[in-house]
């Protein structure tokens, strides 16, 4: 499977805050469990955590690691 990548639109709102994400550091997300679907994107790092914490998205996908 091979996934194609194209820059956004210079318009292109964060997907958390709404503001423009060319305005700040960008980032692309894609969930590659569905398919590597559509991107999403976030305007800063501090969105995408905020969307993660928000969304609970941490939740039971957590590895476990023991010394043993």
């Amino acid at each position: 499977m091979s996934t194609t990548i194209e820059t956004p639109n210079q318009n292109t709102a964060c997907a958390y805050c709404g503001e423009r994400i060319f305005d700040h550091d960008a980032i692309c997300v894609r969930d590659c469990t569905d398919g590597c679907g559509s991107p999403t994107y976030f305007c800063n790092h501090a969105c995408l955590s905020s969307h993660i914490d928000e969304a609970d998205l941490t939740v039971g996908d957590a590895c476990e690691w023991s010394p043993e």
